[in-house]
């Protein structure tokens, strides 16, 4: 009997350096409009701590006219036998500490953004740090500030839950090309996710074009009338699906936006070409799928 992967190779489209989609041999180009940053990106974290409990942590980067704006919330995994609960906190200075109860829990957030360096949108991608304490213990720590002696006790001084991103949402305004960042996989790399639609030359019709790392994917031809779909590919040899929903562009444009989710199928029979080796360690790890989630207005 095949393999699940094997059976959805068959339908699904593989992303390499050398793939290109499209019905000429012409190489993948950049879009002619400059493509629409988030103004507003979420990330959450999964955290199981020492005690076994497992935690949701939120950090919400947000572009306002105000500046950079920085959010966390606290939540109860749903996946815990505890019923869920949730607490949020904006961090309005560029560098503080913040504690506060979340349920039983005492959660303390240290954060340091005044050297930070931001690319065309709110998250920081250098020269900060963002940890968080519950109940004494790491649950999360972001940036790359290693160095400061502030971020060396933090790593030395206290245990160390294990924490793993599951989902990026990622909010845009205007514009007709929005671009992202994700990393399907723990040991995958970060790929340029890019999304477009335009009308086909010498056409009315409307087509959604994907993009990863500068190669197209796949388009939605006739988009008007295939506002809802999936498509499935292969990143980092393990299998994506990719779903939009596009109906509120055509039939409420007014107060409507766009939903775009690509998302991982977490589970050892999804993978491809797995030695027994790579199997073995496989099982080891979690299994946590994740999701990349971008809603544009």
């Amino acid at each position: 009997m095949r393999s699940v992967a094997t059976c959805y190779g068959e339908h699904a489209v593989k992303v390499s350096g050398s793939y290109c989609s499209g019905p000429s041999n012409r190489s993948c180009l950049s879009p002619v409009s400059a493509p629409s940053m988030p103004n507003a990106v979420a990330c959450i974290y999964r955290t199981r701590l020492s005690n076994q409990k497992h935690l949701l942590i939120t950090i919400t980067w947000c572009d306002n006219f105000l500046g950079q704006g920085l959010t966390i919330s606290i939540a109860e995994d749903e996946s815990s036998p505890p019923k869920c609960s949730a607490n949020s906190r904006q961090l309005r200075k560029m560098k503080g500490a913040k504690s506060f109860q979340s349920g039983n829990s005492r959660i303390e957030v240290f954060w340091d953004l005044l050297s930070a360096q931001f690319d065309s949108g709110p998250e920081p991608f250098r020269g900060f740090y963002v940890a968080v304490l519950v109940d004494s213990e790491l649950g999360l720590l972001l940036g790359d500030m290693d160095e400061e002696p502030d971020v060396i006790r933090l790593r030395t001084g206290l245990p160390r839950a294990k924490f793993s991103l599951v989902s990026r949402n990622a909010h845009f305004l205007g514009n007709s090309a929005f671009s992202a960042k994700a990393q399907f996989s723990s040991s995958g790399t970060s790929h340029d996710i890019l999304i477009e639609y335009a009308r086909e030359q010498n056409s009315r019709n409307l087509v959604l074009s994907v993009m990863v790392d500068r190669k197209k994917i796949f388009q939605v031809k006739r988009l008007r009338w295939n506002f809802r779909g999936n498509q499935t590919m292969f990143v980092d040899g393990a299998l994506v699906d990719m779903m939009w929903d596009v109906h509120d562009w055509f039939f409420d444009p007014r107060y409507g936006y766009a939903v775009f989710m690509f998302r991982t199928r977490s589970g050892l029979d999804n993978r491809l070409w797995l030695e027994e080796k790579k199997l073995d360690m496989e099982k080891e790890q979690d299994n946590t799928g994740f999701s990349l989630l971008l809603v544009c207005a």
